[in-house]
């Protein structure tokens, strides 16, 4: 009985683990939290919409692949997730780390092809064959990314994160956010480039946009402009009046219905050549194996992706949680990445992490539990079942505008140079490695070289030590964690409180005007060497620690 007692509790500890939602949803405080996740889930809602729209042009896949991949993983998270804040769905770097990947393995250079009228006309470029390829690898890719974070979580290696120390994450995050702002100009300019990934691909990104400035449509240049200006103004505003307004101003959805309006109504894609966004095919797609042909080519980067999502994940999720008083799982978190990513593959998602600015929103507009990213997910459903046809003529340079305000805050991060230059050259030079790495070599090599160079530059100082439980402690597991802690430092706290209590002794026994050397010694299980106030520990001959000190 009682073996099969312990056996349920640790099926419902297991439970409860794997499944978050088990140990809120129960007792949600509905009068207390509903409304503020309404309001919060429309809030999102209305930004996850835009922004899935113009990730997907990053991730190289047709624009309502950006909404399956801002409907299914955010639903899956409310159920696996640990964070009640974060907002998870598609993301700009990680959205263009998948785009340099489908771009090397679907080049428009595959998909020329001669028109069957004729043998003296050049050949056309087969847009629809081009883009079913690169979502079959971006799935495949996403596929692959959620088997390593799953594999990762089981095996508890959430401390991965630690490596990617903030000062990189910051550098690369930075270098990410120019290839962005490089491969969103064409858009911007209404101009037709090649897109270029691996290294330097930055450099030949601007050279391809720069000899094809002559070509510039007037009417997309104009219209993205405005955009651009619009929402800048927004985002100062609700920046500057974020504690007057109730909920920030939705700039992104209104330059969306603004701006498809006018393509609709002035007929700006056949009048004046304005790239749109064009079809979206209305419902969602039945499930389908991703081709696992392709995943040879694809192992490395799939393990950037990773890394790279889970550290954006983590960061921000701890963030929150030590703001509002709560922890997060960095395992848990890994095994929920992972699921939102492999499940969503089978229904053409790619690869998601979690947004700063949605979950800003998210949390700013009071948002209590991730009932509110279920919502913000709903919402994109009606989207996509019911009214994406609306979207067909908004224009692409109106979400190039989107992409480029939203990396402001990323630009920002410059300022961490000369406050890095004060407190830490090390922290400085690492910052530095991972912005010119990203930005030369492309995210992947850059990422590489980041880690490298920030694993070479750790230092051990004698007398300090880093213990880390890569684990919530907890009743069960706490005297497992007190004996390793004791093992690792060969440090038992008894006999150091021994020693504190003989020194508090022979104080009291000793005139304080004389001054005398004494010693008192204890028994360790291995060499080491540290202080206590007033006391100097070294290890003798014997294997004992003495403690030498004044009085």
């Amino acid at each position: 009985a009682l073996g099969k007692k312990c056996s349920s509790k640790k099926a419902k500890a297991a439970a409860l683990s794997l499944l978050p939602i088990l140990t809120w949803l129960p007792s949600y405080p509905v009068k207390q939290y509903l409304l503020s996740d309404v309001v919060s889930g429309l809030s999102t809602g209305v930004v996850q919409l835009p922004q899935g729209l113009a990730y997907a042009m990053l991730a190289a896949v047709p624009p309502v692949y950006g909404l399956y991949s801002s409907f299914y993983p955010v639903l899956l998270y409310t159920f696996f997730g640990t964070s009640r804040h974060i907002s998870v769905g598609t993301f700009a770097v990680i959205s263009l780390m998948i785009g340099g990947v489908v771009v090397r393995e679907a080049p428009d250079s595959m998909f020329y092809v001669l028109p069957a009228n004729g043998t003296n006309m050049s050949a056309v470029l087969d847009v629809e064959a081009r883009d079913a390829r690169r979502v079959q690898v971006a799935v495949v890719l996403t596929t692959l990314v959620g088997i390593i974070q799953i594999v990762f979580g089981l095996l508890r290696f959430g401390f991965v994160a630690i490596y990617l120390t903030e000062p990189l994450v910051r550098g690369f995050t930075t270098a990410a956010a120019f290839h962005v702002v490089i491969s969103q100009l064409k858009y911007l300019l209404g101009v037709e480039t090649q897109r270029f990934s691996g290294p330097l691909s930055a450099v030949y990104s601007v050279k391809a946009v720069l000899s094809k400035i002559t070509t510039t449509n007037v009417t997309t240049l104009l219209l993205g402009l405005s955009c651009l200006v619009f929402l800048y103004v927004i985002k100062h505003l609700n920046e500057r009046y974020k504690k007057k307004l109730p909920i920030p101003i939705p700039g992104e959805i209104i330059v969306v219905i603004v701006s498809t309006g006018v393509s609709y109504g002035l007929s700006l894609s056949d009048d004046y050549s304005v790239a749109i966004v064009g079809k979206i095919p209305t419902g969602l797609l039945p499930p389908a194996a991703p081709l696992f042909s392709l995943l040879p080519s694809l192992v490395t980067d799939s393990f950037a992706v990773a890394i790279v999502g889970f550290s954006m994940g983590i960061s921000l999720a701890k963030i929150f949680a030590l703001k509002h008083g709560y922890s997060v799982d960095g395992n848990q978190e890994l095994i929920a990445l992972g699921l939102c990513n492999f499940i969503s593959s089978f229904f053409q998602t790619f690869a998601i992490t979690c947004s700063m600015s949605r979950s800003l929103v998210q949390e700013s507009t009071g948002g209590k539990t991730q009932i509110a990213g279920l919502l913000a997910s709903l919402m994109v459903l009606l989207v996509v079942v019911a009214i994406g046809f609306v979207f067909q003529p908004l224009p692409q340079t109106a979400l190039a505008a989107i992409i480029m305000v939203n990396l402001l805050g990323m630009f920002k991060q410059f300022r961490d140079i000369p406050s890095l230059w004060r407190t830490s050259k090390i922290e400085l030079a690492i910052w530095l490695v991972a912005y010119v790495a990203s930005l030369l070599l492309g995210l992947d090599y850059g990422l590489l070289v980041a880690i490298s160079f920030a694993i070479l530059t750790a230092a051990e100082y004698e007398g300090i030590k880093v213990f880390h439980s890569n684990s919530s402690i907890y009743f069960a597991n706490s005297d497992l964690y007190v004996n390793t802690l004791k093992e690792k430092t060969g440090v038992n706290p008894v006999h150091i409180q021994a020693v504190r209590k003989a020194q508090k002794k022979l104080k009291e026994k000793t005139n304080s005007n004389h001054s005398s050397p004494l010693k008192v010694c204890a028994k360790v299980s291995q060499p080491f060497s540290s202080s206590l106030p007033g006391c100097l520990l070294s290890v003798n001959t014997a294997g004992y620690v003495d403690c030498k000190y004044t009085v």
